[in-house]
């Protein structure tokens, strides 16, 4: 589940909150008591953004102006920064979303499959590697983007384009944040991080045994 509360349908809800579950859940049914969405995502992204309706509606209208004919920028090549936002961040959520948009692009399976190794894979032109340096120059590094990616970008993209690039980017680095912070639809899921406990010494489990003068470690 996620950490936050999700909005049922049955209470009063803002427009924004009504149009958007009755296009995705389907008019009348409850995504809370019946989630699950045409896409095969659990849904609860939608039902807990309806928490505050006009965040709910701002987020949609970001996804309208990404998806706007508008852009500048080629749907392949946000696609592809998009998904690489989700890897680099480990979120599950929106790695898989944008692998799927890049599907429906007509991308094929291989370069898809190659998004995570993208640095040591043939299968991307100039301008495709220059747009996942890019990324990941604006994921890892926060910004701090060498002056030979930015030329390497500039080659290939105008001015409109590279800032529609930078826009959506880093507004997709906010919603992969997002979905791990709140543990949203694939992102509910536990921290692979533990500590992996040491063998039981002296009786305490994962503690040293006491310290003995011939233990040449211990010198």
């Amino acid at each position: 589940m996620p950490r936050l509360r999700q909005v049922p349908r049955a209470e009063d809800n803002a427009p924004i909150v009504a149009t958007m579950y009755d296009y995705l859940f389907g008019e009348g049914r409850d995504p809370v008591a019946e989630p699950g969405t045409p896409d095969g995502t659990p849904g609860d992204w939608w039902t807990v953004f309806a928490l505050v309706p006009d965040v709910l509606d701002h987020a949609v209208r970001g996804f309208r102006l990404y998806r706007s004919s508008d852009r500048r920028l080629p749907p392949v090549l946000r696609e592809l920064a998009q998904a690489r936002v989700g890897w680099a961040r480990a979120s599950q959520f929106v790695f898989s979303q944008h692998c799927r948009s890049l599907r429906g692009l007509g991308v094929p399976e291989e370069r898809i499959a190659a998004v995570p190794s993208w640095q040591v894979s043939p299968l991307y032109d100039d301008e495709e590697r220059a747009v996942l340096a890019y990324t990941d120059a604006l994921v890892y590094d926060g910004g701090r983007v060498a002056d030979g990616v930015f030329a390497a970008l500039r080659q290939h993209l105008t001015d409109e384009q590279v800032l529609e690039l930078t826009y959506i980017t880093a507004m997709y680095d906010m919603h992969a944040v997002m979905s791990r912070a709140l543990r949203t639809e694939f992102d509910n899921r536990d921290d692979p991080i533990v500590e992996v406990a040491g063998p039981a010494v002296d009786g305490l489990a994962g503690q040293p045994a006491a310290r003995r003068d011939s233990d040449p470690v211990a010198e």
